[in-house]
């Protein structure tokens, strides 16, 4: 006999459809090009696992695995990855231990009904600007 579960208990997670990383990743792509920037965008799941990648023509050769990164960070820890750069400028290098974070500014979580699905990180129009890039691609699914 199997065992029934207690739906007050079961918990559901939403996650970052391939369609709707496509419309984040064009996003920053857009925004980019209207600066003139050559950028990479990395757009993750909830888990920071690879849900599409994009590279501009110029950006340079680092910047997929930075952008890929950044994303992987906000995701993970459900915070922009400026907050990990922060602790670090300030004097708290203990956080470059924390397993598989990228503290660089440009990556932020995507965000729907109150829940991370996903997140999206920025490579190659350099600090705010990848930050500034990030932030207009994460509204682009209109929350």
């Amino acid at each position: 006999m199997a065992a029934q579960s207690d739906s007050s208990v079961a918990l559901s997670h939403h996650t970052i459809s391939h369609t709707a990383a496509r419309k984040v990743a064009d996003a920053a792509l857009q925004v980019a090009a209207q600066h003139g920037w050559n950028i990479s965008v990395a757009v993750v799941d909830r888990a920071g696992e690879l849900v599409t990648l994009d590279r501009a023509d110029h950006a340079i050769g680092i910047s997929p695995a930075v952008a890929q990164g950044k994303a992987r960070t906000a995701a993970l820890l459900q915070a922009p990855s400026k907050e990990f750069e922060t602790f670090i400028n300030s004097g708290k290098p203990s956080f470059l231990a924390t397993p598989g974070v990228t503290p660089l500014e440009g990556g932020v979580p995507i965000w729907l009904h109150g829940e991370v699905i996903g997140a999206v990180g920025i490579s190659g129009a350099h600090g705010e600007n990848d930050s500034l890039v990030a932030i207009e691609a994460a509204l682009a699914l209109g929350e």
